[in-house]
């Protein structure tokens, strides 16, 4: 496993983390074993991933309080991420949200602590003082943020700093490379990547759109016309399963798994810290790990781009995967 310096910090983490969001199970994600989510982590560990991505909101605490039972007996060797909701960045609120957090984790500090989405109601000076006063306590280690787009995150970096901006970013999404990317590379800002897989498209399981389950065809690649989709857009599904027949035949030529050479395309753009790859037992643990060893040639990683370009060009500048009127700005 790689290891990658998250932006001027100290923390050295794995550029395969692992994303524990779908180890809370639920209505997306589908029934989950405890025993799974539990070796799953183990696992990680063992395969040299030390970066851990939960959030309070992922499964109401439950994603949290599944890492730290899992970690409480490895605490020194992980790295812990995880983020405090919008709706809790009052100095007040925060700080409880954070104690709440300590106390799932099963443990006396944070090692990342993210605001997962902006607040605009709530001036971000207060929010940053709240951080501090954190990190002065020993409580967070790391300041990042989740969401923060171009102005957001202009805004942000007037009145203080964060170590890592978290977005989706993937070979079929991406819109970050138009004014995020480039920001948080002229700031040292880690981006750490959720979402890297499109949520199981560039495993090459789902062959059209309509093999795609309702709950994960809610992004704007696909039409409006699809149950639980929020945005009003008519998709792209013409060119995301185009593009995903071509990354399949570059995968079945050079012989590596769509999902492993997905992971090192990504790992090949600038700015890129971590990759948060999702994983629900340990099996899935050992596929994501092998990408953090793989390293493409480049020709190979121009060849992607290139699939993807007229994709990236049709979704546009929009980083807002689900929404038309966008939440990130």
């Amino acid at each position: 496993m790689k290891y990658r310096k998250l932006g001027q910090s100290k923390l050295e983490v794995s550029v395969i983390s692992m994303g524990c969001w779908a180890i809370a199970g639920g209505s997306i994600w589908g029934p989950q074993k405890e025993d799974d989510a539990i070796n799953a982590i183990y696992e990680a560990l063992d395969e040299g991933i030390n970066f851990f991505d939960t959030a309070e909101g992922y499964g109401n605490g439950y994603s949290e309080e599944l890492v730290g039972r899992a970690l409480s007996k490895r605490r020194k060797k992980a790295i812990i991420a995880t983020k405090v909701s919008s709706g809790h960045l009052k100095p007040k609120d925060l700080k409880k949200a954070c104690e709440n957090s300590l106390r799932r984790l099963q443990t006396d500090y944070i090692d990342l602590y993210y605001i997962h989405w902006p607040n605009r109601e709530i001036p971000i000076e207060e929010t940053l003082s709240a951080m501090e006063e954190l990190k002065k306590e020993g409580k967070i280690r790391v300041i990042g943020c989740s969401n923060f787009g171009k102005i957001d995150l202009t805004e942000l970096l007037k009145k203080g700093r964060v170590e890592a901006n978290e977005f989706a970013y993937n070979l079929l999404w991406r819109a970050i490379e138009y004014e995020i990317q480039p920001l948080c590379v002229n700031n040292n800002i880690g981006i750490t990547c959720y979402s890297p897989l499109a949520q199981g498209l560039l495993t090459g399981k789902f062959k059209s759109a309509d093999d795609v389950p309702e709950g994960r065809a809610r992004t704007r690649h696909f039409s409006s016309s699809r149950p639980q989709v929020r945005h009003g857009e008519a998709g792209a599904e013409k060119e995301t399963f185009k593009a995903l027949a071509k990354i399949e035949k570059v995968s079945k030529e050079i012989n590596i798994p769509m999902a492993q050479i997905s992971l090192s395309w990504l790992l090949s753009q600038p700015g890129v810290a971590s990759i948060i790859a999702g994983a629900r037992n340990p099996e899935q643990v050992k596929i994501n790990s092998q990408a953090g060893e793989l390293t493409l040639p480049q020709e190979v990683i121009e060849q992607l781009t290139l699939i993807t370009e007229d994709l990236k060009k049709k979704l546009g500048n929009n980083p807002d995967m689900w929404e038309s009127n966008s939440r990130i700005r």
